[in-house]
């Protein structure tokens, strides 16, 4: 007895020990997923922030850079004037200077995009000088790396003539590629002109040979205020007047076409910067209410764009001074007139930080390569610098579950697109349409898999003979244990082109499943007693075997006929050309399917036992009292087992939601939002089985992976957190019964 009393102890604490170490398991699940995320969500941190007299001459900024390794920082003055200084101290270290032509000033200044470093002189004489200030890297010896300056002049080193009269150029724009580089300049006397200059060297001479093609600029605006130029160098922004922006095509640089003129801002209000984010397809207005917008073309018929305000950003104490575009991302930064910094995203509609830096406005602003710092120059001429980790700005609520408008899209769109294969690409990381895609996933595989394993396991429990129950649940039981990817490559690479080819058969098959089965019941009980008598009680359902299988052949022996004469001999093709219903071969019908097939198993096994396991007593009690078999069964049976039943599901549910294999393989793999059942979708467990491989640790794209299966975790937790207090409450409620 004691031995009893011993094993039984040792027994309930080892249950409880493996309880605690399940519940240990999930939680540091849980807070590992949670680490890997909440960097995403962490605001940027600014340090070792300090500032200095500006390195070089006094005079003004034309503007500022620094090395990738925030070593060394550069002063470009208009001057032509180049300084080379350390960029933690201001400490000088070296002094170049732009090949200006005597005798005339500098009376205008222009950058580029910032990732080329192009930066143009226009001087009084009418003529422009294009430099591109950066540094040169080499390496001693000791291997320790040595920072140069260099200066190169993609259009020639000798001046270009814009205006061949020769006045003073007050406002300057400029872009510089392989491609050549594009000048356009207002002169002193209001007219607008524009060159575009090619440059070929000859490798073996180095002699270079300038090609340009120049023209003026009509209609154009009288009172020219700034002037941007996209960085593919086909479009033109003109700002005029106080709010004011005309947008020019200007593919053909001898003949300009005006597209359109956009007010920017309400009557009242007036602009006092522009700038073209990195890509150079959007434009960042600044107000002097301190408010920030985005514009950029949106396809309106054909090739046709109109100019439209994207979104609006939280705005600044003051009005914005001036607006810098980092180099690759789609990031900015913006002053105000009290000395105010802001640094925001776009695409993610952040404002990241706002640091007071001075009691002053800040004149000139500037981003390292890498984003990864600040440089700042105030009217005074003092600089400040400091680093920013700020890694992850794409990444907000608004980015991650609702729609955003996208450079180049006709419309805000929930999108998935982590890759691509160019350069002109933004990441999108929307988690809706994968979430989506999960719900839609789960829903068929459901829709499927619940009839069948519910009616099934009722069924087999209370109705069939214990001979044949004894062979049906280990059968159905062992089908539980086949792989899922045999279910999925199945799937993709037959069912879904028998699908297609036999897709007016298949809907049909499955619409007609209910109504055949009553007839088939309705035929039986229409037979002669002893027929029926003949039939030994729990065998009924294997007089259906032959039924089901004489439906299906002459379901698909129709479906062609049926497609022949009503859909034009291909349905498919139908629906996408007449119905506008998209339909693709690897689609939610064909995962409806399988996955049904995978998740009923589970279903039936767990509610099969249930209400197996409904005591005897009741349901003898319930015959003896007049009760019939089916007024037991509804009645007594079923409200009995409600509590595993609904464990049922809900297990089934939580197998459907992490399912990987089946959808990997047999949908689109798609991340669409689409609830119809011919089309394809992504889930979140596909997503990072497809995407991990592929992530850099530490990335955006990699924390987000591991968001998607927070979310899944979160999903799955909350689902059966609550199926359990349905359960509980349908214990307590039936156990009595």
């Amino acid at each position: 007895m004691g031995r009893r009393l011993w094993i039984d102890r040792s027994f309930k604490q080892l249950m409880s020990v493996g309880g605690l170490g399940v519940i240990v398991a999930v939680t540091a699940i849980f807070f590992y997923l949670a680490s890997v995320v909440v960097p995403l969500f962490t605001p940027p941190a600014v340090d070792h922030a300090t500032q200095y007299a500006a390195p070089g001459p006094s005079g003004r900024v034309a503007a500022l850079q620094a090395d990738e390794l925030l070593e060394e920082v550069v002063r470009i003055q208009t001057d032509g004037e180049v300084t080379y200084a350390n960029f933690s101290t201001g400490e000088r270290k070296a002094t170049e200077r732009v090949a200006l032509p005597e005798g005339v000033q500098v009376s205008a200044t222009a950058l580029g995009d910032r990732s080329t470093r192009a930066l143009a002189y226009g001087l009084t004489d009418g003529r422009v000088v294009v430099a591109r200030v950066g540094f040169k890297t080499s390496f001693d010896n000791d291997a320790r790396r040595i920072i140069e300056p260099e200066i190169e002049y993609p259009a020639g080193q000798d001046p270009i003539p814009l205006d061949p009269q020769g006045r003073a150029i007050v406002h300057l724009a400029v872009q510089s590629g392989s491609d050549g580089t594009t000048l356009v300049g207002a002169t002193q006397d209001n007219r607008l002109l524009i060159s575009g200059i090619a440059v070929e060297r000859n490798p073996i001479t180095g002699a270079e040979t300038v090609e340009a093609r120049s023209g003026e600029v009509s209609p154009a605006p009288t009172d020219i205020r700034e002037i941007a130029v996209e960085f593919k160098q086909r479009e033109m922004y003109v700002l005029a007047g106080a709010r004011e922006l005309w947008r020019y095509d200007i593919s053909d640089k001898s003949t300009p076409v005006l597209l359109e003129k956009v007010e920017l801002v309400p009557e009242g209000e007036r602009v006092t910067a522009i700038t073209m984010l990195s890509g150079g397809f959007s434009l960042i207005v600044g107000t002097d209410r301190g408010r920030l917008i985005q514009w950029f073309p949106v396809r309106e018929e054909g090739t046709r764009f109109r100019l439209t305000q994207i979104r609006e950003f939280d705005p600044m104490p003051s009005a914005i001074v001036t607006l810098e575009p980092e180099y690759h991302r789609k990031g900015f930064m913006a002053s105000d007139a009290k000395g105010n910094l802001g640094s925001y995203f776009a695409t993610s509609k952040r404002q990241l930080f706002v640091r007071t830096l001075a009691d002053q406005p800040l004149v000139r602003l500037a981003y390292p390569p890498r984003g990864n710092a600040y440089i700042a120059e105030d009217a005074s001429g003092r600089m400040y610098v400091a680093h920013v980790e700020n890694d992850y700005p794409e990444v907000s609520f608004y980015a991650i579950w609702q729609k955003v408008w996208y450079e180049s899209y006709e419309e805000p769109a929930y999108v998935w697109q982590s890759s691509a294969a160019n350069a002109d690409f933004e990441p999108k990381f929307s988690l809706t349409p994968l979430t989506l895609g999960t719900i839609k996933a789960a829903f068929y595989a459901m829709i499927v898999a619940v009839p069948l394993a519910l009616l099934g396991a009722i069924y087999t429990a209370y109705f069939m003979s214990p001979k044949v129950r004894g062979f049906v649940k280990p059968t159905i039981e062992v089908m539980e244990a086949l792989p899922t990817v045999i279910l999925g490559f199945l799937a993709g690479l037959w069912l879904a082109p028998f699908v297609e080819n036999n897709l007016a058969g298949v809907l049909l098959t499955i619409c007609t499943f209910p109504l055949v089965f009553f007839v088939a019941a309705w035929v039986f009980n229409l037979l002669p007693e002893n027929l029926r008598l003949r039939i030994p009680t729990g065998w009924e359902a294997a007089l259906l075997i032959p039924v089901l299988m004489a439906q299906v052949w002459l379901c698909l022996t129709i479906g062609h006929p049926i497609e022949a004469a009503l859909f034009g001999g291909d349905m498919p093709n139908w629906l996408s050309n007449v119905a506008g219903i998209k339909f693709e071969q690897r689609n939610s019908l064909v995962v409806g399917i399988a996955m049904g097939f995978a998740v009923t198993p589970a279903i039936f096994s767990i509610a099969e036992d249930a209400v197996f396991s409904v005591p005897k007593h009741l349901t003898t009690g319930s015959l003896a009292l007049g009760a019939t078999p089916w007024q037991t069964l509804t009645r007594v049976v079923l409200l009995t087992a409600s509590p595993g039943i609904f464990s049922a599901i809900m297990i089934g549910l939580g197998r459907a939601v992490g399912e990987t294999m089946i959808v990997l393989m047999a949908t689109g793999n798609t991340a669409v939002m689409d609830f119809s059942i011919f089309t394809g979708f992504r889930t979140l467990s596909a997503n990072i089985g497809v995407e991990m491989p592929e992530a850099g640790v530490g990335e955006t794209h990699y924390r987000l992976l591991f968001l998607s299966a927070l979310v899944l975790f979160g999903f799955t937790f909350v689902v059966n957190t609550l199926a359990e207090l349905v359960r509980q409450r349908l214990r307590q409620r039936y156990q009595t019964i």
